[in-house]
């Protein structure tokens, strides 16, 4: 089920000038700075609080979808998504594939459980040599929940999803039918469920 990605045939050219960026975030700013800075909300449905930065003017007509969809869909969305003490994001699946993008704060710990029963555990961070992800993709009907690494404080990610994101789209996980499928899970499966 796990494959690695191929990675991005462009490279930067030697000899190039890259203009040193100012800091953007700074480390000292609490979840409710940058809430208010990036006008996040609580999100109505996963928890945590979010803010879609683009949705796709182009549309994909239903009859160009693959059934699994009910109707038309944007071409792809994006959101701004914030984790702090005290939330969490609920097991989940999409219809579509979503990428995760980790900008700044601290570690994210992600659980996926596969259509095919397999399941893991991924890092989102800053922190490559650790083995954490500063981007991962999470394939279409993978279960999904997240939640910061402990000690953490505020974690800013961003999200795609192609075919754009929409509720139709989004199923909720609940606990004891995944922790009968995944029990080797099952106490986090409790931790990012709220059914």
């Amino acid at each position: 089920m796990w494959r690695e990605r191929d990675t991005c045939p462009n490279r930067h050219r030697l000899g190039v000038q890259v203009p040193t960026a100012r800091r953007i975030y700074d480390a000292s700013m609490t979840a409710d700075e940058i809430k208010r800075l990036l006008n996040l909300v609580p999100h109505p449905r996963e928890g945590g609080s979010f803010i879609q930065t683009w949705r796709a003017e182009e549309m994909i007509p239903h009859d160009a979808l693959p059934p699994r969809y009910s109707a038309e869909r944007a071409a792809g969305t994006c959101i701004y998504y914030l984790l702090e003490p005290g939330t969490f994001s609920e097991m989940h699946r999409l219809a579509s594939d979503e990428i995760f993008h980790f900008y700044a704060g601290d570690p994210v710990e992600m659980l996926q459980l596969a259509p095919d029963g397999s399941a893991r555990t991924v890092m989102l961070g800053s922190d490559l040599a650790a083995g954490q992800h500063p981007q991962l993709v999470v394939p279409k009907y993978v279960w999904q929940g997240s939640q910061l690494a402990p000690g953490g404080k505020v974690a800013l990610l961003g999200c795609t999803v192609s075919p754009g994101f929409d509720f139709a789209d989004y199923e909720a996980g609940r606990a004891e039918p995944l922790a009968r499928e995944y029990p080797q899970y099952a106490e986090l499966i409790r931790m990012l469920t709220r059914s």
